[in-house]
């Protein structure tokens, strides 16, 4: 008698954009099959991203897709997630406040790196203490700390601690560390636990932005564990890295800022396995964002740099993606001042009017009637204001305007024209917005999109209406600028896909190592695209195609191949790529240590949080090699793994004097990777 054959495990992909939340139920193909295509989508759908409860955009999509299997949530033995959450809450200046801690700094450092920008009116304290290259210590006193942890505790929701030279001793940094969870009870992150690279101002803004995060992160993946726990599916979850690894969420919790370009990270591995390309430029554009990046022999590459978000230079290790504010989502905007002005795009992400309008249509309608029947154009017409619906302890350290305003705003779209009545109150809603605690409702791309009928799963005649109070704004004569609302909605989608153009161009300019790449690529595209292009004929070619990828891909990509010289391809899947490259992803971690020479005879090895001396140099390296190894695995079960591979290398700086070998510092680092643990 034959033996059934065993049901082969299914992986359930989950992608939680700025707008949508996407779903996929994946299973590995039966047989020797091999290669980039292996496996098969058995269902995929999307829901609406509700950030005020993040539970509930999941559980309509992965409910859907339960529902077009047919199959049993048990049968489910692994859920991997990816987010673009972290990263579009770096682009639009979001995120929670927090105490930046400085031990060994002077405030001059904070003008370093972006670092003050980055902090604006979060408050930070500076401390005596630090460490020098080689570890040792200056004095420590955190008595300015202690005084000033009660009130900090009572208005932050979390704390960012950087020490100098922690990455060569993270004494003082653990030291602050216990004492803030000791006081407040509150998220603490110690820059050592991010980043073994040198470069404090750097480190503490990346340290900063993870504090940001925390509850963010947290939420969504609360979010996500309460939902898989309702529906029975007892399997592990794993979240996407920005260099397109797999942690645990347990893992991700801890370090959010390494879920920045988790979604676009996933959407290249999810690239590589829909398509089969090894080399292609990979073009993501989601809601709010649109992701840049290059796959050289099938694998992305990495940015050496660390990633860059939202104009901040971080120590994450990510895939090397340029993140532009473009997005499906993103405001449009008219040039001040010009006699024929320009459309702008983002960077921004407003609610669009057509999504609007599916949850409070005649509240929104009526205001844009109402504005349509004014003899004039107004600066605020077709804008509203709406609360997130996040937790009312996100809204701690607001000031008495900031408090009256958002007071005032509710749960119901309310119109910019009847809330505002400064521009100073702009101003405070804008600090409002950025907060994460209120959103703008205004014209977009989608909007444009439903009222040419190339989109139409949201409320098309709110977004007419939009379009055409938009089309009533004067040029530089006094003229309106469009004729109608289907010419202004073109105008909008044609200048999405220049703009795309030119944001990929620059992308590969920018990869080639070629300065001004954003203004050779804005020319390129202008003359591609002019009917008179000059004197002076131009022209570029990419050597590879172009992945676009998105649920608008089909829409705003259409018309890209001759403007960037080279094809376009759409995955079947285009749609949910972020999601299936989730679950074909593999954990990778890695661990570092240092030895250096503070004195001829004496070697110090900085592994983890431990700092140790050595009289022979071999002794060093073998217990740095060892530590990275024990370093590495450990992580590497903490990140959902059991069956890691380690690879560990060693590289050393030395020099010669008077033909004698000078040993001056070694960098061992260890690297473990391997497929996730799944249910049994």
């Amino acid at each position: 008698m034959t033996a059934k054959p065993k049901p082969r495990p299914l992986f359930l992909g989950i992608d939680t954009g700025g707008t949508y939340t996407d779903a996929v139920l994946w299973s590995e193909t039966e047989g020797p099959q091999q290669g980039p295509n292996k496996g098969k989508v058995l269902a995929k759908a999307k829901a609406l991203t509700t950030r005020h409860d993040l539970a509930v955009g999941i559980s309509g999509a992965v409910d859907a897709v339960l529902h077009k299997a047919g199959t049993d949530p048990a049968a489910i033995k692994l859920v991997s997630m990816s987010t673009t959450l972290a990263t579009n809450a770096l682009v639009e200046g979001q995120g929670g406040r927090v105490a930046l801690i400085m031990i060994g700094f002077s405030e001059a450092d904070l003008a370093r790196d972006g670092l003050k920008a980055a902090l604006g009116t979060d408050p930070v304290v500076f401390c005596p203490g630090g460490h020098d290259v080689h570890g040792n210590a200056a004095k420590l006193d955190l008595s300015g700390l202690e005084a000033a942890l009660p009130e900090l505790g009572a208005s932050v929701s979390g704390f960012a601690v950087c020490a100098y030279f922690a990455t060569r001793n993270p004494a003082h940094e653990i030291a602050a560390r216990e004492l803030i969870r000791d006081r407040t009870g509150l998220p603490v992150t110690s820059s050592h636990e991010l980043s073994a690279k040198l470069g404090g101002p750097r480190r503490a803004l990346t340290t900063l932005l993870n504090a940001r995060l925390i509850s963010m992160i947290d939420r969504l993946v609360a979010a996500t564990e309460g939902f898989l726990a309702e529906r029975n599916i007892a399997a592990p979850l794993m979240v996407v890295r920005g260099d397109g690894a797999l942690v645990s969420a347990a893992f991700a919790r801890q370090r959010p800022i390494e879920t920045i370009l988790s979604g676009p990270a996933a959407s290249l591995v999810g690239a590589r396995h829909m398509t089969g390309l090894d080399n292609a430029v990979v073009s993501d554009i989601g809601g709010t964002t649109t992701d840049v990046a290059v796959l050289d022999g099938g694998r992305p590459r990495l940015d050496p740099e660390g990633a860059t978000v939202g104009g901040f230079r971080t120590m994450v290790e990510a895939v090397a993606m340029r993140t532009f504010g473009l997005g499906g989502d993103s405001e449009v905007a008219l040039e001040d001042g010009a006699l024929n002005p320009r459309i702008l795009l983002g960077p921004r992400r407003l609610v669009p009017l057509a999504l609007a309008g599916i949850a409070h249509g005649d509240a929104v309608r009526s205001e844009l009637e109402r504005q349509l029947r004014a003899p004039n154009t107004g600066r605020m017409d077709g804008r509203f204001a709406v609360r997130t619906g996040v937790p009312d302890r996100l809204a701690a350290g607001l000031t008495a305007p900031e408090a009256r305003l958002y007071e005032a705003i509710g749960a119901t779209p309310l119109a910019l024209d009847r809330l505002l009545t400064s521009n100073a109150q702009n101003a405070t809603l804008n600090r409002l917005v950025s907060r994460g605690l209120v959103h703008i409702c205004g014209f977009t791309p989608s909007d444009a999109a439903h009222v040419q009928g190339k989109q139409s799963n949201w409320d098309a005649a709110t977004a007419r209406l939009g379009a055409e109070l938009f089309a009533r704004k004067r040029d530089g004569r006094g003229q309106p600028i469009a004729a109608s609302p289907e010419v202004i909605s073109e105008r909008v989608l044609v200048t999405l896909t220049r703009w795309s153009a030119e944001y990929i161009l620059e992308t590969a300019f920018a990869e080639d190592g070629l300065d001004g790449a954003a203004t050779v690529a804005h020319a390129l595209v202008q003359r591609a695209v002019d009917a008179h292009p000059g004197i002076a004929r131009l022209s570029v070619a990419l050597d590879r195609p172009v992945i676009g990828l998105g649920a608008s891909a089909p829409l705003h990509y259409a018309g890209l191949a001759p403007l960037v010289g080279n094809e376009c391809v759409v995955p079947r899947d285009t749609d949910v790529a972020n999601a299936l490259g989730a679950v074909v992803g593999q954990v990778r971690v890695s661990a570092e240590a240092r030895v250096s020479q503070p004195k001829e005879g004496l070697f110090r090895l900085a592994s983890g949080e431990t700092v140790r001396d050595f009289l022979d140099e071999a002794a060093a390296i073998a217990a740095a090699e060892a530590d990275v190894r024990a370093i590495v695995a450990q992580r590497a079960r903490d990140a959902g793994t059991d069956s890691a591979e380690i690879d560990v290398a060693t590289e050393f700086r030395v020099s010669t004097v008077e033909a004698q070998r000078m040993f001056i510092e070694a960098h061992v680092v260890a690297v473990a990777s391997g497929r996730p643990r799944i249910a049994v």
